[in-house]
């Protein structure tokens, strides 16, 4: 009978008489085991750290470092780490490093009273066991790295290589293969630290400074497959393989399983998670407060996006979309199993560039939802602006840019398009007069205004 990570979590919340969490090496939730304790324990059992470690499945960044600073990541033993109030730890803990071939893959945590020591048998048991949940941990992450080739390789490897790489994913994913799917485009996936994902690509090209979850040895804050639900398999492209639909950076590319063909939620629901994972998502934070074994508030994650705060009516212009810092995730259409992968990943990188082109649609794109961007989209990366906006879209008339696609987005009408911007009708007919003078369209004309509405809208891609 093959072993998993709930039954040798309950094992070691069994021998050591005390409740276990485990985590991977990014401080994902994996599993925890219960534990019936009766008087002072229950105040361990239902220390509230921990309940908002399983609850929210992860830690910020800023937990991260702290317990990091202790020497978990090095530590081949148990590591024994101290209360501290102040800045939210109210229970200790002793840390258990999962480690395989030397590698260390997550990190088993016990509430700890201070009262055991570290050369308890019983611990070193709990170490065997750390040790067997280590290797089935590398071993998802040989598998999650097999399997993000093969992903990559369908998407961007060499076009007569393509077909053949798909039918060998299809052939490991097995009956999953046939579920209805979609893929994400999350992005730019980008790390500062420049020793994750610093390989070579094939022919010796450098590999963009990525983070790719699964890769053994990573040392990225990236959620990893077992991580993420519905998402059998996950890769990073750079830059170039991503193609020319893909903001500036590397992306993620990610297959989710749907329940159903029609519906993209589980789609939406990983995107957000990849989002809280992901190298420039969720806050950080001043102290270890956010969740995960130290707990405290809520793990928020990437861009908050979404909402009339920024692009169509409510933004800032389409001169500011050029913008490519905040991550962001693009959601194809649903597919049946693993056919048209091209188009799908086509979609999801045009929602990728739509999420960041219109803050309305940011921080989740789906490409359903694009309305004109699934027009737009097709026009390549960096095509010329049209000649008729080219003046209005320079920096000094970015009021007008503004004003006018306001005005188109609210179908011409005056009295809303006054009352969003806040200006008196008066002063909106003047801004038009000067729209039109500056682009040389008459804005009573219908394909004037189509072309107008569109370029004003293409700017931002």
């Amino acid at each position: 009978m093959s072993e998993d990570f709930q039954t040798l979590i309950d094992e070691v919340s069994a021998l050591l008489g005390t409740p276990a969490t485990l985590e991977n090496r990014d401080f994902e939730l994996i599993a925890f085991g219960a534990h019936e304790s009766a008087g002072d324990d229950a105040e361990l059992v239902m220390d509230p750290v921990r309940t908002r470690s399983i609850m929210q499945r992860r830690s910020t960044a800023a937990v991260r470092a702290w317990f990091e600073r202790f020497g978990i990541t090095r530590a081949a033993g148990p590591v024994r780490i101290p209360p501290d109030p102040a800045a939210g730890v109210v229970k200790g803990r002793i840390c258990l490093p999962v480690r395989h071939g030397g590698v260390v893959y997550g990190y088993v945590w016990l509430l700890d009273d201070g009262s055991r020591p570290l050369e308890d048998p019983r611990l070193r048991e709990a170490m065997a066991t750390a040790a067997r949940i280590g290797a089935l941990l590398a071993g998802q992450a040989r598998t999650g790295a097999r399997l993000g080739g093969l992903l990559r390789a369908a998407l961007a490897g060499p076009r007569q290589g393509r077909e053949a790489a798909t039918a060998e994913l299809r052939a490991e994913l097995g009956s999953a293969a046939d579920a209805p799917m979609a893929l994400l485009a999350v992005g730019p996936w980008r790390v500062e630290d420049p020793r994750a994902g610093n390989g070579r690509a094939a022919g010796g090209r450098r590999r963009a400074a990525v983070a790719e979850p699964g890769r053994a040895g990573g040392d990225s804050p990236a959620a990893t497959p077992a991580a993420v639900p519905n998402v059998p398999v996950l890769t990073v492209l750079d830059a170039e393989e991503a193609g020319r639909q893909a903001p500036r950076g590397p992306a993620l590319a990610a297959l989710v399983r749907l329940r159903a063909a029609g519906s993209l939620e589980p789609a939406v629901a990983a995107a957000h998670r990849l989002l809280r994972a992901g190298p420039t998502g969720g806050p950080t934070g001043g102290g270890p407060t956010g969740g995960g074994p130290t707990g405290g508030g809520p793990t928020g994650g990437g861009p908050t996006g979404g909402g009339p705060t920024g692009g169509g009516p409510t933004g800032g212009g389409p001169t500011g979309g050029g913008e490519r810092g905040p991550l962001c995730v693009g959601v194809s259409a649903p597919r049946s199993g693993l056919v048209e992968l091209d188009a799908a990943w086509y979609e999801a990188q045009a929602a990728l560039r739509a999420a960041h082109a219109e803050r309305r649609l940011a921080p989740i794109a789906t490409w359903p939802g694009l309305g004109p961007y699934r027009l737009l989209s097709a026009l390549p990366a960096g095509v010329a602006v049209d000649p008729a906006v080219r003046r209005l879209l320079e920096p000094a008339h970015r009021e007008m840019a503004r004003t006018a696609e306001v005005f188109l987005d609210l179908a011409g009408q005056a009295g809303r398009t006054a009352a969003e911007l806040g200006i008196h009708r008066q002063t909106l007919y003047y801004r038009l007069s000067r729209v039109e003078q500056l682009t040389g369209l008459d804005l009573a004309d219908g394909e004037s205004r189509l072309l107008l509405h569109m370029a004003l809208k293409a700017a931002r891609l």
